[in-house]
């Protein structure tokens, strides 16, 4: 019997490079958000792959920016953590790509004992030409992290990736149960599953200043019982999220009910709040109670 693999392996780069499609093409569940807006993923998330001999802990890190407010700098906190404790890191580009939105961060790289891999995604958009002539710029660029091409929608390279990840992992007991998905409770899931709604259903600052709190979560038997608070930061927002006799709220309800019950595999009973919370993303107080404060 061979010894048992297990490490953290963490994903960043700029936003919307794949890195949420990559992660739950890994995991094999839909445990990351989704959207072609920018900023989706708040929070660093986990999955956990499990195997026989083997345990590989995602962590999907929200996308690099230059923090404009308090909550991106606490969402900045997340990435540079996720530096600190891989023990492989995957570095997601997009093809085409050139550098990450900070440099700081782009250096930590390039000095990084800890094994690196270049994932060129969405290659499935370009041609052979252009791929071998990005494949050298990064092979450039990061002399010592691996390249690999791959494309996280359509599957392509993701496999193979995955295989590297295990040949780098050292040797180690598993770090959470061989059962478990994520460290994540449900309600942030719960949560990240309405805000996803929000973000689709909503159009200019609305879905950025929203934070969404599941404070009640009941199973019974063959219904789950919820009930979550959307948490807005002006007045204005709030009547933009209800919308005309409630119509907006409902059809937001309906949705992410339909996302819950197919997430959670049963009946919900979804019920759904708007409360003004003012100035939350530049409040620390509202920040730390939201869980973004990494300090």
């Amino acid at each position: 019997m061979s010894a048992h693999k297990s490490g953290f392996v963490n994903i960043v780069g700029n936003p919307n490079v794949g890195k949420s499609t990559l992660m739950n093409a890994l995991v094999g569940e839909r445990l990351s958000i989704i959207t072609p807006k920018a900023q989706t993923t708040r929070h660093r998330i986990l999955g956990i792959v499990n195997g026989e001999d083997f345990q590989v802990v995602f962590s999907d890190t929200p996308g690099v920016i230059q923090p404009a407010y308090q909550l991106q700098a606490s969402m900045m906190d997340f990435v540079r953590l996720a530096l600190e404790d891989a023990d492989v890191l995957l570095y997601m580009v997009e093809i085409g790509e050139k550098q990450l939105k900070d440099q700081a961060l782009m250096e930590r790289i390039r000095h990084t004992d800890t094994p690196v891999l270049v994932l060129i995604n969405k290659i499935d958009t370009s041609n052979q030409e252009f791929l071998e002539a990005q494949v050298a710029y990064w092979q450039e660029t990061l002399p010592k992290a691996e390249v690999h091409p791959i494309s996280a929608l359509e599957g392509f390279g993701v496999q193979q990736v995955m295989d590297r990840i295990r040949e780098l992992l050292p040797e180690a007991p598993p770090y959470f149960p061989k059962d478990q998905l994520t460290d994540k409770p449900e309600r942030f899931f719960v949560g990240e599953i309405i805000r996803e709604k929000i973000l689709e259903q909503y159009q200019k600052e609305v879905p950025y200043s929203v934070e969404v709190v599941t404070e009640s979560f009941e199973e019974e038997e063959a219904l789950i019982r919820i009930g979550a608070v959307i948490n807005v930061e002006r007045d204005s927002q709030k009547g933009i999220l209800i919308g005309h006799k409630g119509s907006a709220l409902k059809r937001l309800g309906t949705a992410a009910r339909k996302d819950l019950e197919a997430f959670f595999g049963k009946q919900v009973f979804l019920q759904l709040f708007v409360k003004v919370s003012k100035d939350w993303r530049s409040s620390e107080r509202h920040l730390r109670g939201f869980g973004y404060s990494s300090k």
